[in-house]
């Protein structure tokens, strides 16, 4: 990457701003998510706005991707010193934080626990092996694309444009030859090194770097957010009652859909500059660097949340989703902000 490029890159301020909105995204999509899955018994009033919520914020795990790739893929990386500073730093908040929510499980009478240690063992390393909860997904996935980094950021920093749009295409093709209704049209060739989440972190690499216009860009990605919104809420709606079931082919992560939408995000928070007050900045930087840690506990409170009655159901899901998932957010933050002033130990538990 030209070195007038980087340097420009890293005086930007938006980066901070889009992981701290995608990792809202993210608390918003997990507050709407149940009352999206209640297709078939919520009224359908109430139901589209789950449906609008989540069309709304599906962008944030793939943005928080395409940001990984922005950051990381333009650097030179010796592997040892990379995989040991880079999987340190995920892997014992990881742990920890399954194991806090295999106890939470057990507690809550969802695990059995017997009197034999070995069998108490071996529901432990099942829980760890497939997820403590729903939302670790993500931590799998992003410890596989940390094992990758190193040697597809050295494509990246060697590739001409042409070649890194080459990828991203080939990605791209193979992606819609994937979904559900145009698997059966796909030839039998092996394209398995151009599916998965590492697509994005080469897009995010690639719209980061990428020159832009210097006006008259911004009103368009605004419109084509809100068509991409509305393109979602709507043809969910329809595939749904088509199929008289929850269709989630808008929202797939690696489906088309949502690699245009996030696309636009993405570009859209490069373009959108403002100065916030400097409480503000503040609060984003302690946001940003506890994202990890966030991410990982925000499923927990909003559990929590929810035993208090503190849900979609507490009124309009209008309002009382963004509300939820806004108090979810604070506590998280705040909890995290907490451990992670707790001398040596606290970095391994706030990530």
């Amino acid at each position: 990457m030209p070195e007038n490029l980087t340097a420009r890159h890293q005086t930007f301020e938006w980066i901070d701003n889009l992981k701290v909105v995608s990792l809202f995204a993210v608390v918003i999509l997990h507050t709407a998510s149940p009352l999206l899955m209640d297709f078939k018994h919520a009224s359908i009033s109430y139901w589209l706005i789950g449906d609008f919520y989540n069309a709304l914020v599906r962008f944030g795990v793939p943005v928080f991707v395409m940001i990984t790739g922005a950051l990381l893929l333009h650097r030179e990386y010796e592997v040892t010193d990379f995989l040991k500073r880079r999987l340190s730093r995920i892997i014992w908040p990881f742990l920890l934080w399954s194991l806090i929510y295999i106890a939470y499980a057990w507690y809550d009478e969802e695990i059995p626990f017997s009197d034999s240690v070995w069998a108490n063992i071996h529901t432990i390393l099942h829980q760890l092996k497939y997820g403590a909860y729903y939302h670790l997904w993500y931590v799998y996935m992003l410890l596989g694309l940390y094992l990758f980094i190193p040697i597809i950021s050295k494509f990246v920093r060697n590739a001409s444009e042409k070649e890194i749009r080459y990828f991203l295409i080939v990605w791209f093709v193979v992606m819609i030859f994937s979904q559900p209704y145009l698997s059966r049209f796909a030839p039998l060739i092996d394209v398995h090194y151009f599916i998965g989440y590492s697509g994005y972190l080469v897009l995010g690499h690639y719209l980061a770097f990428k020159e832009l216009p210097e006006t008259g860009i911004k009103t368009p990605l605004i419109i084509y957010f809100l068509l991409c919104v509305a393109s979602v809420t709507i043809g969910t709606y329809f595939l749904s009652v088509n199929t008289n079931s929850l269709s989630t082919v808008m929202y797939e992560p690696l489906g088309p859909f949502i690699v245009l939408y996030a696309s636009g995000v993405f570009l859209l928070a490069r373009v959108c500059t403002f100065k916030l007050p400097e409480v503000m900045v503040k609060l984003r930087a302690i946001a940003g660097g506890l994202s990890l840690g966030i991410y990982l506990c925000h499923a927990l409170f909003l559990t929590l949340l929810d035993g208090q009655g503190i849900n979609y159901k507490l009124f309009n899901p209008l309002f009382s989703i963004p509300l939820t998932a806004l108090a979810c957010f604070i506590l998280s933050s705040f909890l995290i902000f907490i451990i992670s002033k707790i001398p040596v130990i606290g970095k391994y538990i706030a990530g």
